[in-house]
């Protein structure tokens, strides 16, 4: 027998993530494909409004003093801002908040939902090349998608190993597990309901 426990889980914390979130990642793919968000400034409107509705939900975990002591520049990653812009950019209208928002979560599981929202800006990377045929671009637009400070691969790689490095009971492994797999449940439904709002084309 070949196969090692560690092919079936993942020493790396980050490895397990990825792992457990293939199938819900894989779902909301094919769902941003199915909206085609490329194909018009209207479709690519309504994957924003989905993006800051999502981004707006966490600007809290990314303003949160304890969180900040893990990983100290958090606030500067926050997109919600950049998504807020873009919307005005779009001439979309700042879209309410939707019922079932993330509350109160322990430190692990909010550090889940930031693996996931911190993750999402490699996938950016493409998106944005996308986006630049609309006529966008990193300061019109498609702002929320353009390339962090010191790029996106180094940030990413600074929240890993963060996030790799912290020790956490069983508990914990638990929560940062349930955080990841909610917030693609979540973007999933503020992505339905960015396009099921969209207003009737004349």
């Amino acid at each position: 027998m070949t196969a090692s426990p560690t092919a079936e889980r993942p020493s790396l914390r980050s490895q397990r993530l990825n792992q457990i979130t293939n199938e819900p990642h894989t779902k909301l793919d094919a769902l941003v494909k199915a909206h085609a968000p490329f194909e018009t400034q209207a479709n690519f409107a309504r994957f924003v409004v989905a993006q800051y509705l999502f981004q707006s939900e966490l600007v809290a975990l990314y303003n949160d003093a304890e969180l900040i002591k893990i990983i100290p520049d958090l606030a500067e990653r926050c997109r919600a801002d950049a998504a807020k812009l873009d919307l005005g950019d779009l001439e979309t209208d700042v879209p309410a908040p939707v019922a079932g928002a993330l509350e109160n979560p322990s430190t692990a599981q909010a550090l889940g939902w930031l693996f996931v929202s911190e993750g999402s800006k490699l996938g950016a990377a493409f998106l944005i090349k996308r986006a630049v045929g609309l006529g966008l671009s990193e300061t019109f637009g498609a702002r929320h998608l353009g390339e962090p400070a010191g790029g996106r691969a180094e940030g990413w790689k600074r929240f890993t190993r963060t996030l790799d490095g912290l020790e956490f009971t069983a508990e914990e492994e638990a929560d940062v597990e349930k955080g990841a797999i909610d917030a693609f449940v979540r973007f999933t439904v503020l992505l339905e309901q960015a396009y099921a709002s969209a207003p009737e084309l004349a």
